[in-house]
């Protein structure tokens, strides 16, 4: 009878087994190789992998192309997720007006593009973009508007090929962001806003003193789950790019981020993986830093707008 309870009181543990030993065996373990990597100066010329202390963390501040990486992985986020937020939330209380015909469909279409692989957008991209056969180009050549030999290099200008990653990113996710925050609106009492137009409170006061409060920890989410993202950011600024600029961050390396730096040091060349496996810790710790900023920031504002409140 004991050993009969025994096996029934622990049945959860087996159920749970399978969880753990993939999130141990597939996420827990390679973090702490990679960090374990970190300290070695693993690469094809060293196979041995030497313990070397925190010599590939002192070169991180010597490396010129990882400290581009930092500030392009930055600036293309800022340019895509500032346009995106607008265009989401506006959006977002649009299509969530009871008046708007077609709302299912423009919500269908909007978020459409977060369906396709981003590597698929890149390609795409290419191709519109192309200086010889470009569908742009071609197209300006057709209307007579420029001559071949007046086709334009989008992709040979650092500008033109960061903004236009910005672009492809904002248009990727700004209708997934929209949805998130069509459903944080959707579930904000109706009665705030049968309240405040008994109050005289128009629909712009509403949406800014009702509405924007009340999707904050939505907005919280979004901002951080972007954050990962956007600092996480490899396959467009991978693949846009002609020629030899595929893969090496484009003209003057205007968009190589510090996941294709990682990528660059850990799998060509000299594969020098204990210092990607530093890169890679580096943008971990980045990555978690700004994520409790946004928290805690976030958070604090809360407890004083409540006291304010009180």
């Amino acid at each position: 009878m004991k050993k009969r309870r025994f096996n029934r009181d622990n049945y959860g543990y087996f159920l749970i087994t399978p969880f753990f030993a993939t999130l141990i065996l597939l996420q827990l373990y390679p973090i702490l190789y990679t960090f374990y990597l970190s300290f070695t100066n693993l690469s094809t010329a060293n196979p041995e992998a030497a313990f070397i202390g925190l010599a590939n963390y002192a070169r991180l501040f010597k490396d010129q192309f990882f400290l581009k990486s930092i500030v392009n992985t930055w600036r293309i986020w800022i340019c895509n997720f500032i346009p995106q937020l607008i265009f989401a939330v506006g959006l977002a209380a649009i299509l969530t007006n009871d008046k708007i015909k077609g709302r299912t469909f423009f919500r269908g279409v909007y978020f459409l593009p977060n369906l396709v692989t981003a590597a698929s957008i890149g390609i795409l991209f290419n191709v519109l973009l192309g200086w010889q056969s470009g569908a742009i180009n071609q197209g300006l050549v057709s209307l007579g508007l420029i001559s071949e030999a007046e086709k334009i290099h989008f992709l040979a200008s650092p500008a033109w090929t960061s903004g236009a990653v910005s672009v492809i990113l904002w248009w990727m996710w700004f209708g997934h962001s929209m949805i998130l925050f069509m459903a944080g609106m959707v579930a904000v009492p109706r009665e705030y806003y049968d309240a405040a137009a008994v109050d005289g409170a128009g629909a712009w006061q509403s949406f800014w003193k009702i509405t924007l409060p009340q999707i904050k920890p939505v907005m919280i989410y979004v901002l951080v789950t972007s954050l990962i993202g956007g600092l996480n950011n490899f396959d467009i600024p991978f693949v846009i790019g002609e020629g030899q600029n595929l893969g090496t961050g484009g003209p003057q390396r205007a968009v190589l981020t510090m996941v294709m730096h990682l990528y660059n040091m850990a799998f060509t060349g000299g594969r020098q993986r204990g210092y990607a496996a530093a890169v890679a810790v580096a943008l971990f710790i980045m990555v978690f830093i700004f994520s409790v900023i946004i928290f805690k920031a976030m958070a604090g504002r809360e407890l004083k707008d409540g006291s304010e409140a009180r």
